[in-house]
């Protein structure tokens, strides 16, 4: 399996065009479109929702991964293998929450050019193909083993909004692990206590709940968190105890 993890958006061709490319390279392997709106031009963000996601695909699947805002500049073209899965795509951010968490994690910088290498499209001309050749397991000398970047400092989890969905619901980059039941969340002067689901809590009610991506996520109940709360990407939240009396 080839999953395309990019911040192109839904219209335009650039989809398309890679698609084109790994069913090129690589006929038999089936492609599909993880997401196509991570945070745009942010890798930082974009990494930790990458690393959710990818989680909930099986072992040998290649993530082809494009949120790339210096592509033709001097960040490296890349590949990581991290617990059975393989990642390819820049290395600028986009893949240092997978190693950070990974309990194994393998980097090799792509040495392959191709004859035609766009300065502004590497996910075509070079990452779909190496993507292609992976799943395929003709991948060699294209590839050659390198310490990668120190992500001892990467924060694990961050208590920030990576992404909002269709429904105005507000993912964070914080794993349900790095949490604790009986914490609330402060932000934007608001309050919000957990809750299992959305009709635990009455219409209109703010709260915070694990996502079926195993992170904190912000949402109301009948209503968009992202507006009643004024909540966009990168904003910032804090924990603190709660009383269950309290009010929110």
């Amino acid at each position: 399996m080839i999953a395309l993890f990019t911040d192109f958006g839904a219209e335009g061709p650039y989809l398309g065009q890679m698609i084109s490319v790994l069913d090129q390279e690589a006929p038999d392997a089936k492609v599909i479109n993880l997401l196509s709106n991570a945070p745009t031009a942010n890798p930082r963000l974009s990494a930790y929702l990458l690393a959710a996601l990818s989680r909930y695909l099986p072992e040998g699947t290649v993530f082809l991964c494009v949120v790339d805002p210096g592509v033709g500049g001097k960040r490296l073209p890349v590949v990581l293998e991290a617990d059975r899965r393989w990642f390819v795509g820049p290395d600028n951010g986009l893949f240092n929450t997978i190693a950070r968490q990974a309990k194994q994690a393998d980097w090799w910088r792509i040495e392959w050019q191709p004859e035609r290498l766009s300065a502004s499209f590497h996910g075509r001309d070079m990452f779909a193909p190496i993507a292609a050749r992976i799943a395929q397991g003709t991948v060699s000398d294209e590839l050659q083993f390198y310490p990668g970047p120190d992500v001892s400092s990467w924060p694990a989890d961050i208590e920030t909004i990576i992404y909002i969905d269709h429904y105005g619901n507000a993912m964070t980059g914080c794993r349900k692990a790095s949490a604790s039941a009986d914490q609330a969340l402060t932000l934007n002067g608001h309050l919000i206590r957990p809750a299992k689901t959305f009709c635990a809590v009455p219409k209109e009610h703010p709260f915070w709940y694990e996502n079926s991506c195993g992170l904190i996520e912000i949402a109301v109940n009948g209503g968009r968190a992202d507006a009643l709360l004024r909540l966009g990407l990168g904003v910032e939240f804090h924990w603190q105890p709660y009383n269950n009396g309290a009010h929110q």
